[in-house]
């Protein structure tokens, strides 16, 4: 199956707003619409999206905001609300083929990968970020997040990805708006297994999103692609706010080696951790839990996939600032100086 890139938003054209998980917090959701606007994006909100919502809309009720907004010619781009915990229930009622014949680009990531993997599935390029939280917290939009954010929306591929300058594991705290503090980022790194090129790039399709969602539907076993089509893809992990055990992460991995899964990719992608989501069940520690999470992925690929070249630390998912990561888009990864680039193709 081919890939599509959708269309770039269009000077006459609008962003909808939808809630595929949870619905919106009003405040926050006119932030995120003004600092769109100040991006020059006209925003119409979808019923799901209506901050008078105390609840979440039916299932059904968000796949269809979801399919009427990709139906709408004057509509050029879908941005989620937030994220949740169970948008895996609306899949069944979305019409892939109605999707698929109005491709349009579409904003989200955590429990919006659950919709993000079923446009994979139908050969359509999605984003990350959505508007809570990336839009909204600190006083003013991060500049790394704004300047990638206009490329996915204003042009045709993200380019190269540079590290962010800096970032931060604090948590904001939106009732005092406390500047929260920020920390020099060191960049990526990277790991060739065994049997891998270390001056070789590696190039695929990225498939993947946040570990949970991923972990979702191995469980559900009915959104996978057909593993001949992860055959050379790239695949991205990044852990959420759940912080999960990196022994849990690396029991899924292992899953996916024994399923026969693990060894198609040819390069991993892994976000930098977030460690500080109060509340958690268990109590990381953030300079420990970084280094053994990529100690269990390397130790999982080195199993089943001796040939993956792995990235740690990229500014996608959870962490702060983030660029919007392109599922379905292709990515090459360059293990000599971690470098990290997108393209149609």
């Amino acid at each position: 199956m081919a890939f599509t890139t959708p269309p770039s938003l269009g000077d006459d054209q609008t962003l909808a707003v939808v809630a595929p998980s949870r619905p919106p917090d009003a405040t926050k959701l006119r932030i995120g619409r003004e600092r769109l606007a100040a991006l020059g994006v006209e925003t119409r909100v979808f019923p799901t999206a209506d901050p008078d919502r105390d609840e979440p809309a039916p299932p059904a009720a968000r796949a269809a905001d979801i399919e009427d907004a990709f139906a709408d010619p004057e509509i050029g781009a879908v941005m989620a609300y937030t994220g949740g915990d169970d948008q895996i229930r609306i899949l069944k009622h979305l019409d892939g083929d109605a999707l698929a014949a109005n491709p349009t680009r579409f904003f989200g990531y955590s429990d919006n990968d659950n919709l993000r993997l079923f446009l994979w599935n139908r050969g359509i390029v999605s984003y990350g970020l959505g508007i809570h939280p990336d839009l909204v917290c600190d006083d003013d939009l991060r500049p790394y997040t704004e300047r990638y954010l206009r490329r996915a929306l204003f042009e045709e591929s993200l380019g190269r990805v540079e590290p962010a300058p800096e970032w931060t594991d604090d948590w904001f705290d939106f009732e005092t708006r406390d500047a929260r503090t920020w920390r020099e980022n060191p960049g990526p790194t990277t790991w060739v297994g065994p049997d891998g090129d270390p001056d070789e790039p590696v190039r695929g399709r990225v498939w993947g999103g946040s570990f949970a969602i991923v972990k979702w539907h191995l469980q559900a076993d009915r959104h996978l692609p057909d593993a001949e089509r992860l055959d050379g893809a790239v695949l991205a992990l990044e852990t959420s706010e759940d912080v999960p055990p990196p022994r849990e992460v690396g029991y899924t991995l292992r899953a996916m080696g024994e399923r026969g899964l693990l060894e198609r990719f040819d390069a991993a992608l892994v976000g930098r951790p977030r460690t500080n989501a109060p509340p958690l069940e268990w109590d990381p520690d953030p300079d420990e839990y970084p280094a053994e999470l990529e100690r269990v992925v390397t130790r999982e690929l080195e199993r089943y996939a001796p040939e993956t070249v792995a990235g740690f630390g990229y500014d996608f998912g959870h962490t702060d600032p983030s660029f919007p990561l392109p599922l379905g888009a292709v990515a090459t990864l360059d293990p000599a100086d971690g470098s990290l680039r997108f393209g149609a193709d």
